[in-house]
């Protein structure tokens, strides 16, 4: 007997885990969904985080050494990057173009802005402390980051992932050049990890269904009581209108007009990898399953992935650089500051910035926010107008953000001529006792 396709799983465990929030919360079985049902999304984001450095270590050396020659490595690192920038920048300009036309903020009035500020007064000083650590480093310091002084050290943390890279690629360089007989084993090596971390997702995923559960009803739970004020709603509305654009419209266009892939094919392919994204509100968790999708789903050839994917989960944030764009000029708004066109491109080029140095991981993109708010004068003690209403749009957020990964690796893989026809999965890949 067949079974339902993965993404029809998860979204009846993430309906069913929100009904379950609703009927707990109503139920006053806060504690219960705490202690008996949050653990279990909690495992399962931690199981795929476990995985998360092998598979970058595994993946990216194997996609680089399988290049054999550097100049093609060097070729697929512009074109990566180009690209990665400049769907940012689109999302940050479409944000800027929304926010400046709704004009959310203008509807807060100062009685709102003081009770919104006064409930979340000490979350928005947390964030702008970590902010200000930031900040007080010298300009080239996000260079000097890059650079690890202790590679076992920097893995132990997916906080690190762009150090790691760094040292892998490094790494994967210093393999290239050496006598290939004397490289073999060792890439032979790291095939056959990234073999056994690629198998290790499709058990972990066999428990997506019971792992969105647990997140969404524990998160329904845990979510503020707090009415939205209008101004809220239509905040998180031009943010959600913005991430929209962005998912099915300019991702899918690019990947139609560029590589032939109709709307339909691209969403097929990625669709268990957004709703995982939804749900954990981590790039980085989400990786191992957004690069077996493009690989298996989307036709994009192992080299391309191994490299292209790494690097988006850590630099390319989309989604992030659209919300911030969106909350920075949203905070200027509540309080009654106008921002000429200098202040917008400079909140283009800070967002841009921060997005890089971003953590793939949930809430980052609030701490960066401070700083895009301080290059442009607006308080930072603002951030705590949008608490409220964070969590929902980060889930969001990071969809697009997976979902630019993808678009992204597509482009790369045809340009380098690396871009296939699709190998769907047998129903054993995922369901290896399962009889049709």
């Amino acid at each position: 007997m067949s079974k339902l396709a993965l993404h029809w799983q998860i979204l009846i465990g993430m309906a069913l885990g929100v009904g379950f929030g609703v009927l707990a919360a109503s139920l006053g079985w806060g504690d219960f969904v705490s202690d008996w049902v949050k653990p279990f999304g909690t495992i399962f984001i931690n199981s795929l985080k476990l995985i998360a450095i092998p598979l970058i270590v595994a993946s990216l050396i194997k996609g680089i050494t399988d290049l054999k020659d550097i100049s093609k490595l060097s070729t697929m690192g512009v074109r990566t990057i180009g690209l990665y920038i400049g769907t940012t920048v689109v999302a940050i300009v479409v944000g800027l173009l929304i926010v400046n036309i709704v004009a959310p903020g203008r509807s807060i009035n100062e009685t709102t802005r003081d009770n919104l500020l006064n409930d979340f007064a000490q979350d928005a000083g947390n964030q702008i402390t970590a902010a200000s650590a930031q900040a007080e480093s010298g300009p080239l310091q996000p260079l000097v980051d890059l650079v690890p002084d202790n590679i076992v050290a920097a893995a132990s943390s997916n906080g690190n992932m762009l150090q790691v890279i760094v040292f892998v690629i490094f790494f994967a360089v210093g393999l290239i050049l050496i006598d290939p007989k004397r490289a073999q084993p060792v890439k032979d090596f790291f095939d056959g990890v990234n073999e056994v971390v690629l198998k290790l997702i499709d058990l972990i995923m066999l428990a997506a269904p019971i792992g969105v559960f647990a997140l969404l009803a524990s998160l329904v739970v845990e979510a503020p009581s707090k009415d939205l004020f209008v101004a809220l709603i239509m905040y998180s509305l031009c943010v959600l209108l913005g991430l929209g654009i962005m998912i099915f419209g300019v991702y899918p266009m690019l990947v139609k007009v560029f590589t032939g892939r109709s709307y339909r094919n691209f969403f097929a392919g990625m669709s268990p990898a957004q709703l995982l994204a939804f749900s954990t509100s981590s790039s980085a968790a989400t990786l191992p399953v957004t690069m077996e999708r493009v690989e298996e789903h989307l036709g994009v050839d192992e080299e391309v992935t191994s490299f292209v994917l790494p690097i988006g989960a850590t630099i390319n944030m989309d989604g992030t650089s659209l919300y911030q764009a969106v909350a920075a000029v949203f905070i200027a708004q509540a309080y009654g500051m106008g921002l000429d066109l200098g202040d917008q491109i400079t909140i283009v080029v800070t967002a841009l910035a921060a997005s890089i140095g971003s953590a793939a991981v949930p809430g980052a993109g609030m701490v960066m926010l401070v700083i895009v708010l301080g290059q442009v004068g607006i308080p930072e003690v603002g951030l705590a107008l949008i608490f409220a209403v964070d969590r929902p749009l980060d889930m969001c957020r990071t969809v697009a953000n997976v979902t630019g990964d993808a678009t992204v690796a597509m482009l790369v893989a045809k340009s380098v001529g690396k871009l296939g026809e699709p190998r769907e999965r047998q129903l054993d890949d995922y369901y290896p006792n399962a009889s049709r």
